[in-house]
């Protein structure tokens, strides 16, 4: 690992605009009066891309890190002709996020959860002996294991049981990393409350989700590749999601983009998409409410257990908050669409009939939604259209290999008690 100390950037509340230095893992603003993600602002305004392999690290000018991990790999941006053709679009271009070494992509856990883990993996202290939190619904949890795994950083994995077949390895993993799950029945939601519980001790800390700039600024990583590319910022950005942290990092490139100077002024319009029936973001913006609105756990468990992209089963969405996906939307003039399992699974079939390697059923979404756009005329053919493909190439890379899941040390129920159950966590690690 390369080591090199974090003085290429301070921290901004985005609701204020106060400027601050970071603490070393600062996830809010001190003394902020209204609730806001922090934002990074990097010393150097034009990026320097680095050589590819270096992996995501050739953005490093862009990313809030100390040190830099093995084994990493970067997003792969290239301009469609099968499926664009398909489509009757002339300027689509495809942001690849997976495995399908033909064109350079090589993440091997074939998620966009990737450019994730290696930047806050990155931006974390060598020297701190405690134990990251990290609560997912599935890819989040594949990413970090494996990066953790590889770099032999001890963490804590909180998943739903239901989704525990999504961690899947070509190799064991290193015993740093340990799984805890919420019991069959149970959601995102209910993994996360179990990564609640664990920091609530000293032997722990909470990876942060939305609010780790690092996280942020490592998905943004797509947008600078396609910039990179295109040689401009696209006009349209589409993606599904689950939190809307992707959106809200690829508005942030946007804007660090247009201040580089280099790749055009315009703000691209972030269509986003929800999996028909988990749509709590798309019914609230259909609204126009920078709230969320009611919904039940029971409701939300079971269209959670219904739809295929069980990654976008986020109830607890950074959307209101100040600069969250609420704002990036009114800012860049998008708007979130969804589509049902059935739609999604064709689109996701005829992109891999048109470019060659599977997707994701996220992935899928996102293009289901480019599909309504393109039969209701809503966008001009002509447009640069960015397409982030946040998962592909899992069939190809699994062709002949022996696969080995990780297993859970610990099963919890939906509403654990909570003494018990962190006394059985901290254990993990004695």
């Amino acid at each position: 690992m390369e080591n090199f100390n974090p003085t290429n950037y301070r921290l901004i509340n985005v609701h204020d605009g106060h400027t601050f230095d970071d603490q070393g893992w600062t996830l809010d603003a001190p003394d902020s009066q209204s609730p806001s993600l922090i934002r990074a602002d990097y010393q150097q305004k034009q990026i320097r891309f680095g050589e590819k392999s270096e992996g995501i690290y050739r953005f490093a000018d862009w990313l809030p890190i100390r040190r830099k991990l093995k084994n990493s790999s970067a997003p792969v941006t290239y301009r469609s002709k099968a499926l664009a053709e398909r489509l009757g679009l002339k300027n689509l271009y495809i942001c690849f996020n997976g495995y399908n070494p033909e064109i350079g992509a090589n993440m091997t856990t074939c998620s966009f959860k990737e450019t994730e883990a290696y930047s806050v993996g990155g931006r974390m202290d060598p020297q701190d002996k405690r134990i990251l939190v990290v609560s997912s619904a599935g890819n989040t949890a594949r990413a970090f294991a494996k990066v953790c795994s590889d770099n032999n950083i001890p963490l804590l994995l909180t998943v739903p049981e239901d989704n525990i077949d999504a961690l899947w390895f070509d190799a064991p993993l290193n015993d740093c990393v340990k799984l805890v799950v919420s019991e069959r029945g149970s959601d995102y939601f209910d993994a996360i409350n179990l990564g609640n519980i664990a920091v609530k001790s000293p032997k722990f800390y909470a990876e942060g989700g939305a609010k780790n700039i690092a996280r942020r600024d490592g998905m943004a990583t797509t947008v600078l590749s396609a910039a990179e590319v295109i040689g401009r910022i696209p006009d349209y950005y589409f993606q599904a999601v689950g939190s809307g942290t992707g959106a809200i990092a690829a508005w942030e490139a946007n804007m660090r983009l247009i201040e580089d100077g280099r790749f055009g002024n315009n703000k691209m319009k972030l269509i986003v998409s929800q999996n028909i029936p988990f749509t709590p973001m798309y019914d609230a913006w259909k609204e126009d409410s920078r709230a969320l609105l009611p919904f039940s756990d029971e409701s939300a468990r079971i269209a959670a257990s219904i739809i295929d992209a069980k990654v976008l089963s986020n109830r607890r969405p950074p959307y209101s908050i100040n600069g969250g996906l609420y704002d990036a939307l009114r800012d860049s003039g998008g708007t979130i669409l969804c589509a049902d399992n059935m739609s999604s699974e064709q689109a996701a079939k005829l992109f891999e009939e048109t470019e060659g390697v599977d997707i994701h059923p996220a992935a899928g979404v996102a293009l289901a939604t480019l599909i309504q756009c393109i039969e209701n005329r809503v966008i001009d053919p002509e447009a640069i259209i960015m397409l982030n493909v946040t998962g592909g190439g899992e069939k190809l890379y699994k062709n002949g290999k022996t696969l080995h899941y990780l297993k859970p040390s610990l099963v919890f129920p939906i509403d654990p008690d909570p003494k018990e159950c962190l006394e059985k966590i901290e254990a993990l690690f004695e």
